[in-house]
């Protein structure tokens, strides 16, 4: 066969596992409907083993999730080997136990950064300080917290979930972390358990810093408050706590005209129509739900606030307004300090 332009010549290429590898044609005069065709008819050629049996393809993967899943299981050990000046983000855990809200492996990395940064802020000693997390969930904060523990200083995480307990136990260090359930009742993530109130099984006058990341936002009002005491009777005089809500404030009436259904937030990727605290939550004149099921997401107005801050004798000494309230923000929900 003549190996001029004019004539029909391919050629295989080696390495190849479709006809669109193996096959080269190189005459141009052929048309693409020829092509097409024969490339149809030596695929399925090639589909076919000696026995002229169907040769089955391994299903392609395609839900999302779990395509996310198998991406970070390889990215996130790889990723690690190269932190360089952050040593503590090597803490940061796998797909399947970055929850509490917060999913994504960049953004759990943001909001360690956060709150590093504020504690960082308030803390008056930046060494050895002993830190207890109110619902520590599997560690974002106890990830933020570690280069403020030093040699001496220690962190206890507190969760009303048992199976967050058990992943903190295993995947933190033990010489500087330890985990306690706390066995109470929330209408949302533990219907479950039944008591209302148990104290937290640390001493008083004990901890440098007390925190919590998006627990005030699920209590009732009368465990809001109970809790907020708590804080007060294990916080050493001068301590302070670094705790979340929703505080429906200034910043917030002023947002509800700024609000449009159906389009994301400003500065956050949630409805911006999500955050409207309209319902009063099992009748108080302090507390507000979004929804059926207040525990979802509770906010607290300005009264309910300062009546919760005096009872427990702690003052409130930094305000950081959170984005959800379609503003700029340090986070998305507010930050306070408070100090004893």
């Amino acid at each position: 066969m003549s190996n001029s332009w004019n004539s029909p010549v391919y050629r295989l290429i080696p390495g190849g596992n479709s006809v669109d590898s193996k096959l080269w044609f190189t005459k141009k005069t052929m048309s693409n409907s020829i092509i097409s065709q024969s490339s149809k008819l030596i695929n399925k050629l090639l589909s076919r083993n000696p026995r002229n049996e169907e040769v089955l393809e391994p299903p392609v993967e395609t839900d999302p999730q779990k395509i996310y899943q198998e991406l970070d299981s390889q990215f996130v050990p790889r990723d690690q080997e190269y932190i360089k000046r952050t040593k503590n983000l090597r803490l940061l855990p796998l797909e399947p136990f970055r929850r509490g809200g917060k999913y994504s492996y960049a953004e759990w990395s943001h909001v360690v950064g956060i709150f590093q940064t504020i504690m960082y802020m308030h803390l008056e000693n930046k060494q050895n300080n002993r830190v207890l997390d109110i619902g520590c969930g599997t560690g974002i904060l106890g990830i933020a917290a570690e280069p403020f523990l030093g040699e001496s200083g220690h962190y206890v995480g507190i969760d009303v979930l048992k199976e967050d307990i058990e992943f903190c136990t295993e995947h933190f260090p033990k010489e500087t972390y330890s985990f306690q359930h706390l066995d109470v009742h929330n209408t949302v993530y533990t219907p479950e358990q039944a008591s209302k109130h148990l104290p937290w099984d640390q001493p008083d006058n004990s901890f440098d810093l007390v925190t919590a990341l998006s627990v005030w936002t699920h209590m009732t009002e009368e465990t809001a408050f109970y809790y907020f005491k708590e804080v007060a009777r294990v916080l050493k005089p001068g301590g302070k706590a670094l705790i979340t809500f929703f505080h429906l404030d200034d910043h917030y009436e002023k947002s509800l005209s700024l609000r449009k259904e159906g389009e994301k937030g400003r500065y956050h990727m949630t409805p911006q129509s999500r955050w409207v605290f309209k319902n009063s939550a099992y009748e108080s004149k302090y507390f507000f739900c979004v929804g059926k099921v207040p525990e979802n997401a509770i906010g607290i107005n300005v009264e309910g606030m300062e009546k919760m801050q005096n009872e427990a004798g702690l003052k409130r000494i930094a305000y950081y307004p959170g984005n959800w309230k379609e503003i700029p923000g340090a986070y998305f929900q507010d930050v306070m300090v408070f100090q004893k």
